[in-house]
């Protein structure tokens, strides 16, 4: 009997039926779900990113956290630490131990930097040196658990749980390398962190915990052949499970489950210390319970009547072995067929049953034969995904480096841009009428807030929440420069919607209704992010500025041209459509700056060629006009509709746009809005947004 087959006997491999995985809960689901006991301080709380990956976690999708813990460090959601602990917990459960125990390591190789990361810290060394501890690599173990206890110590950071399963690795490595005393103090330790786990826990969890424990503690005893130690740690085994009885939300079946293996404990131990005659009788014992009676019991009690020489019961046994593997989903590794078919060889040819020896031994051939090329399978697959996730690791790094640069970028063009707008907004106010400086004087108003809000991000930008709370505050003022209340008049339906792909985007519209005439434009500035905001709020101010001047949309498309092109040395430019409709007669003057042609009634209009607004100056724009477009509905987008990608990057398409124009049943514009975005979302299929998504829907009645 060893280690591996401790693992075996308490950890199966598919879902638990019932509470028998001793090391899978006591190695994870006890980090995970259970560990709000007694802390030396309190714990930090885990990020979004975190509760997101233990969601999939918690369904046993564990691809789809791969894919995620990437993209989440990449973003810096999350630290390269608690990345590479999320990697080890997946590959852990897939199977790949190697590969779970290459991400551990890279996990505690990190600086921990936060109480956070610390947490990470606890879990990925006690599942390293369990792994390790599996692998027989006692040493390596001691040398992951006893610094992670240290850290604990010296940070205080840690739950009564961790400090409980770290110890009692130490302690089972400890007994291995013949280091009984201080194996003995180790697993004191633990005794004493579980028992102030259950005193902190009104339910029965804590006690659940501790049986776990001390049975892990006393099957290291039993393997290393410490019986009489063991019996110590057996009885405490016993006492525990009858505390644990004693609580009201205590399960019976569970009680049943584990009062058979204890017996079965007492009885091996027993065996080894040479009194038979009390193993037998504590085997009786183990036989009243209905424990003994399941597939899983049956193997079970091999571990004594095995070495009691009792070999036609252990056969007799051994024929419910494979109906036990199929329900656990246990294949016919090497491990496998070492712990379960070779003990059930033995038995049949102990027992005289030469037929069915004969019959193993042929099937054991072809096993072994089986197991060891799938093996060798394993081992190279395991490989390539080593060398995939090296080239993973290579290429977030590249991408944070890219995303660095592009800060540091954007950081200068905004700081310039505010600068050359601001000489921009000085000029034209000495130029303009009353009406425009109290136009451009709440432009310098909303400069002013984004120059704030932007030095604010500046100056914080290690801090993630307040870098969010800067955006947000950005998209805020933003928001507040496009209109969100229409014109309210019999004969005029207006709605306009917009989506900044990044917080604060580039994309633009707004309206001015002068008594029976309503100008109107949308507009689509190049680049995204706070430059391209800031551009778009001049154009904005520009727009409604000579729009009060009641000057034509091809006059008002030049001015703006003519002011957006000084001193423009980015080359920054804004594409923009913008009309004028009389309401009374129906007749629309519109220009078209390089924009997407509109839809009028279902159809794509044909629009002048003019150029962007802002790449050239002292260009005349021409206008055109259509004598009434009363009863027809105008719909105005920018390419993030059109363009809109979803997973595999295919475009929602002019064609599919205007699909759901001429075949949707609309009584108003908002609602138009509404189901081209959803149909946008619906084409996504959660894709990231890839622009700024903007649209207009106005109809004359």
């Amino acid at each position: 009997m060893d280690i591996r087959y401790l693992l075996r006997k308490f950890a199966p491999m598919k879902l638990v039926k019932s509470l028998l995985c001793v090391v899978a809960i006591l190695f994870l689901g006890a980090s995970v779900l259970l560990s709000c006991g007694n802390k030396k301080t309190r714990e930090p709380r885990s990020t979004k990113a975190d509760s997101v990956l233990f969601a999939y976690g918690a369904v046993m999708n564990y691809e789809r956290v791969l894919e995620l813990v990437d993209s989440f460090e990449a973003k810096g959601d999350i630290s390269q630490l608690n990345a590479n602990r999320w990697r080890g917990v997946a590959y852990y459960h897939q199977g790949q131990y190697r590969m779970s125990e290459i991400c551990y390591r890279k996990a505690l190789d990190c600086e921990v930097r936060n109480q956070v990361e610390q947490l990470s810290y606890n879990k990925s060394a006690r599942r390293l040196s369990e792994l390790l501890l599996v692998k027989g690599d006692f040493e390596g173990a001691l040398r992951v658990a006893v610094p992670a206890v240290k850290k604990m110590d010296e940070s205080g950071i840690g739950s009564d749980i961790d400090y409980a399963i770290l110890l009692n690795n130490i302690g089972c490595c400890q007994l291995n390398l013949g280091q009984d005393e201080e194996a003995n103090k180790s697993f004191l330790n633990a005794r004493e962190h579980y028992a102030n786990r259950w005193q902190s826990d009104s339910t029965s969890r804590g006690f659940q915990e501790a049986v776990l424990g001390t049975v892990y503690t006393s099957m290291a005893y039993i393997n290393t052949r410490r019986y009489a130690e063991s019996i110590y740690w057996i009885d405490r085994t016993e006492m525990l499970l009858n505390k644990y009885m004693q609580k009201p939300d205590a399960r019976r079946e569970y009680f049943d489950e584990y009062q058979g293996r204890i017996e079965i404990m007492r009885a091996v131990a027993q065996i080894g210390l040479g009194k038979k005659k009390e193993a037998a009788e504590t085997y009786k014992k183990f036989l009243k319970t209905n424990y003994s009676k399941t597939d899983v019991g049956r193997i079970n009690a091999n571990e004594y009547l095995v070495p009691a020489e009792r070999y036609s019961e252990a056969a007799d046994n051994y024929r419910h072995l494979d109906k036990m593997l199929a329900e656990k989903g246990m294949g016919m590794t090497l491990d496998n067929i070492q712990l379960y078919m070779l003990p059930k060889f033995r038995a049949n040819m102990e027992a005289g049953r030469s037929d069915s020896a004969r019959v193993l031994g042929r099937r054991l051939l072809v096993l072994l034969d089986t197991a060891i090329t799938g093996q060798k399978n394993s081992e190279m697959a395991e490989l390539a995904t080593i060398y995939d996730t090296q080239g993973k690791e290579a290429e977030i790094a590249q991408q944070q480096m890219r995303m660095s640069q592009q800060r540091l970028l954007s950081t200068a063009i905004a700081l310039i841009l505010v600068s050359v707008f601001f000489i921009v907004y000085t000029l034209h106010k000495r130029k303009a009428s009353h009406r425009l400086a109290a136009a451009h004087e709440k432009l310098e108003d909303a400069h002013t807030k984004l120059q704030k809000a932007y030095d604010q991000l500046e100056e914080t930008t290690a801090a993630k929440e307040r870098m969010e709370s800067e955006v947000r505050i950005a998209h805020d003022i933003q928001m507040s420069m496009v209109p969100s209340i229409f014109p309210e008049r019999e004969g005029v339906d207006m709605y306009a919607y917009i989506a900044p792909a990044r917080g604060v985007g580039g994309d633009l519209y707004s309206y001015l209704l002068l008594d029976h005439e309503l100008y109107y434009c949308l507009g689509d500035v190049s680049g995204k992010g706070v430059p391209a905001s800031l551009f778009m709020a001049q154009a904005i101010r520009l727009f409604r500025s000579n729009a009060k001047l009641k000057h034509s949309p091809a006059t008002i498309a030049t001015r703006i041209n003519n002011e957006l092109t000084e001193d423009n040395e980015q080359g920054m430019f804004v594409t923009m459509f913008i009309g004028l409709i009389d309401l009374n007669t129906g007749e629309m003057r519109y220009c078209n700056a390089g924009h997407n042609p509109p839809v009028l009634d279902d159809e794509f209009m044909e629009v002048e060629a003019n150029a962007p607004i802002g790449l050239w100056p002292d260009l005349e724009y021409v206008g055109e006009t259509i004598e009434n477009v009363k009863g027809k509905p105008l719909f105005i987008y920018s390419d993030g509709l059109n363009e809109a990608e979803n997973m595999e990057q295919e475009q929602f398409g002019d064609d599919h746009l205007l699909e759901v124009l001429r075949t949707g049943h609309f009584n108003n514009a908002r609602e138009v809005i509404e189901k081209m975005t959803e149909e946008v979302e619906k084409h996504r299929n959660g894709a990231i947004p890839n622009d700024d998504l903007t649209m207009m829907c106005l109809k004359v009645s």
